[in-house]
């Protein structure tokens, strides 16, 4: 008996089967969020204490998957911190 035609994939399909997740079972958990990278000057100092507090968060076994993370929460409580208008303690510091 010959297979249905209409069940073959179709290998020009806009959205075809992934190889990866069907071999790995998918992707599982929270979809992940688009993102875009960008570049800001930064003085070496600033650098390395975000350095040194990444690895020793890491070492401390806090979750946290990467630098990008950190930093995404960091930025977050520090424009949450500016929202508060003349009570910010970023306003001060500039």
């Amino acid at each position: 008996m010959m297979p249905d035609p209409s069940d073959l994939p179709d290998f020009f399909d806009t959205n075809p089967i992934d190889p990866i997740q069907s071999a790995t079972g998918g992707t599982k958990g929270t979809p992940v969020k688009p993102k875009k990278k960008a570049g800001f000057y930064l003085s070496l100092q600033v650098i390395e204490r975000f350095d040194r507090k990444f690895h020793e968060l890491k070492l401390a076994g806090a979750a946290i998957d990467n630098k990008s993370m950190l930093l995404e929460a960091a930025l977050a409580f520090a424009l949450d911190d500016l929202d508060r208008g003349e009570k910010s303690k970023v306003l001060r510091r500039l």
